[in-house]
This record gives structure tokens, C-alpha cells and sequence, in this order.
């Protein structure tokens, strides 16, 4: 029985085959940082390893790669052309005036690089003058009163300032085109109509002479036309009967503009059909009374 005993293992046999600490804890470190690592197939799970630090972090660019930022970034004033493009029409009107009051030379290559007004954007100004004149009126009961005129007396005279201004832009011979001349008349004038009228005689003046001055204006531009083709063009788009309406609107105080459009298009019109009396006149004279044998019709026709 004693043979067959397991015979004792030797105390240096256990010192080399029992793992050391180091070697103990490096393999515990390197099998927590395998379990870590995450799979290919499971990328998006985040790792809870206290082995982080050595992970593989992603490549960073190098310097060469990368822009570089100025170190010696400083403010600065905007560009002119950068800061024209902020203004709005405002403000880009208020430079343009205090660039020409400061240099007065400045005005006439202004006026040349600046492109024509056209009709609409004209009559759009006028307008808003129009707009700034009855937002001015006090509220009360008589907007005709003394009181109601001295409150809009400055946004009254601009108005009246700016119709004197714009008027001769669209007349000849500044203005070639009759057409145009003729389309700004009549939008022009439906302001005129617009004007407010005062209890006090004497504030009235102001709008009869604006009158008196688009009528002149009309017959210019009539007379004008009437030059170029025999004035067949004012014949087209209603010119007649437009002036008639602003005369009659205008109490008869743009008589004179509507004489000058009756007088230019009295050749145009159709000669008037002679009487009978006048006709057998004309055949007695001219030998053929009692030759023409009359026409006998039948029937409805």
C-alpha cells in the first residue's frame, strides 16, 4: 500500500510553477484590456476599461495638414465696397448728399454715372411726399382750417418744391420722347388733383398755380408731338379724352392744354358730311344736278 503512495512534491518544485505578482497582474491587466477592446461587429458600444490611456486614439492631423490661424489677428475698418453694401437707400442718399455739399464738383459726375428716373420711380417720390403731406394733418374737425395749414406748412412746400423740380425732367427738349412726356402729365396731375384745398383763399394760390403750370406743360409737350409724324401718336391711348376728364376735374383751369390737343388733332378727325342742301348746291355748281339716278332698295336693307 505504501508503494503505491503518491510520493510528496518538493518545496522548490512550487517557487517555480506559482505565477509571481508582476506576472499575476500583468496578465489580469492584459485580459481586462482584451475583454475592453471592442469588437468588430460592435463599434458603437463605449469602452469601461481603467486602460483607456492605452488605447489607440485617432490620428490627429499634422501641422503641415492643418490651416493655420493667424497669431496676429486684428480689427479693421470695412472696405468701402463691404460697407456700401450695408447701407440702405437712406443711407446711401445721405453720403451721396454730404459727399456733394462737401465737394460741389462732384454733383455733374453724379448726375452723368446716375441712371434717368424713370416715370414710375418719379411718381413713387411724389407720392411719398403725398403720403408724408396727410400723415402731418392734427386731428380735429376742419382739415381746411388755418390751424390744420400751419401744422403741414414744411411737408406742403416740399411737395409743391418737388413738383416744380421733377416736371421739367419729362418735357422737351430734355425729354425726347413724347410718350413719356405725356404718361408723366397725366400721373402728375392726378396728384395735383389730390392736393388739399384751405378756407383761406390765399393758401389756395399754391395749387391754381400748379395748375397753370402742368397746363402749360400739356400744351408743350402737344405742340411738340404734333411736330413729329403730324401727331398722329396723339391720337392713340385716349389722349383726348384723359385731358378732357383733368379739365373738367380741374374746373377748367387746364383749358389751355386741352385747346392745344383739339387744334392738333383737327386734321386727324373725320371731315363733317355735307347736308343735303350743301349737297345739291355742290351738283348745281358742278353741272351734275338731276344725273345721279337714286338707288331703289328692297326689303329691310
Amino acid at each position: 500500500m505504501n508503494s503505491l503512495a503518491t510520493p510528496p512534491i518538493p518545496p522548490h518544485f512550487h517557487e517555480h510553477t506559482r505565477l509571481s505578482p508582476s506576472r499575476s497582474m500583468s496578465g489580469t491587466a492584459l485580459s481586462r484590456k482584451r475583454k475592453a477592446s471592442p469588437s468588430p461587429d460592435r463599434d458603437d458600444e463605449m469602452t469601461t476599461s481603467p486602460s483607456l490611456s492605452h488605447a489607440r486614439l485617432p490620428q490627429t492631423l499634422t501641422p503641415s495638414s492643418r490651416k493655420r490661424v493667424r497669431s496676429n489677428l486684428a480689427g479693421r475698418p470695412l472696405s468701402v465696397d463691404r460697407l456700401l453694401e450695408t447701407l440702405d437707400k437712406d443711407s446711401l442718399r445721405s453720403v451721396l448728399k454730404t459727399l456733394c455739399d462737401r465737394n460741389p464738383g462732384l454733383k455733374d459726375e453724379v448726375a452723368q454715372v446716375s441712371p434717368r428716373p424713370s416715370i414710375q420711380s418719379t411718381l413713387q417720390v411724389l407720392r411719398q411726399y403725398y403720403d408724408r403731406l396727410l400723415q402731418s394733418f392734427p386731428l380735429g374737425p376742419n382739415p381746411r382750417s388755418d390751424y390744420a395749414y400751419d401744422r403741414v406748412r414744411p411737408q406742403w412746400h416740399d411737395l409743391l418744391e418737388a413738383l416744380t423740380d421733377f416736371t421739367p425732367h419729362f418735357l422737351p427738349p430734355n425729354e425726347q420722347q413724347s410718350s413719356v412726356s405725356l404718361d408723366y402729365l397725366h400721373g402728375v396731375t392726378n396728384i395735383i388733383h389730390d392736393l388739399p384745398e384751405w378756407d383761406n383763399p390765399a393758401y389756395n394760390l399754391a395749387k391754381q398755380n400748379a395748375y397753370e403750370e402742368i397746363s402749360r406743360a400739356w400744351a408743350a409737350v402737344i405742340k411738340e408731338a404734333s411736330k413729329r409724324g403730324g401727331g398722329i401718336q396723339l391720337q392713340y391711348n385716349g389722349w383726348e379724352e384723359k385731358l378732357r376728364a383733368h379739365n373738367d376735374k380741374s374746373g377748367g383751369r387746364l383749358r389751355e392744354a386741352y385747346e392745344a390737343l383739339v387744334d392738333a388733332l383737327g386734321w386727324l378727325r373725320p371731315a363733317p358730311q355735307p347736308t343735303a342742301q350743301q349737297s345739291i348746291r355742290q351738283q348745281l355748281i358742278s353741272n351734275t344736278y338731276g344725273t345721279e339716278q337714286p338707288i331703289i332698295r328692297t326689303g329691310n336693307w
